[in-house]
């Protein structure tokens, strides 16, 4: 892998970690709540999980399969299962919450959704792009 692709995916890796950090910080406060109920662990945990979703998706877009929803679906289903395995093992460290499975199912659904629309539309911008440079 190039630096340029390193430098891209760390860069992509940090953002949505800062965003989700500070989305997650901001709707604490506005429910009353002012320090995390479930402290540092809990950091770790989200930064493992998106490191997760980071690679998984890295390889999906390297895969060689076509049409490019199935190269999504490829990547998605073993770095989901991956999650939740994560998310069963944080079980023997503490008690989980009862919406434990639920809420990473749909917070790595929702952010594996989105990167998938942002490369999808990225993929067909740079075919335009270069159709019409022919």
């Amino acid at each position: 892998m190039s630096a340029k692709k390193w430098i891209n995916l760390v860069s992509v890796y940090s953002i949505i970690y800062t965003v989700i950090t500070l989305l997650n910080s901001v709707l604490y406060l506005c429910s009353g709540i002012y320090e995390d109920p479930s402290g540092n662990w809990h950091e770790l945990d989200r930064a493992i999980i998106l490191l997760i979703g980071i690679v998984a998706f890295e390889l999906c877009t390297s895969l060689p399969i076509k049409p490019l929803i199935l190269r999504y679906v490829a990547a998605y289903i073993p770095s989901q299962l991956l999650a939740f395995a994560y998310v069963w093992f944080t079980g023997l460290r503490e008690p989980l919450a009862k919406t434990a499975y639920q809420d990473i199912w749909i917070n790595f659904t929702g952010l594996f959704i989105v990167l998938s629309a942002v490369n999808t539309i990225a993929s067909v911008y740079k075919k335009k792009r270069s159709a019409k440079t022919k």
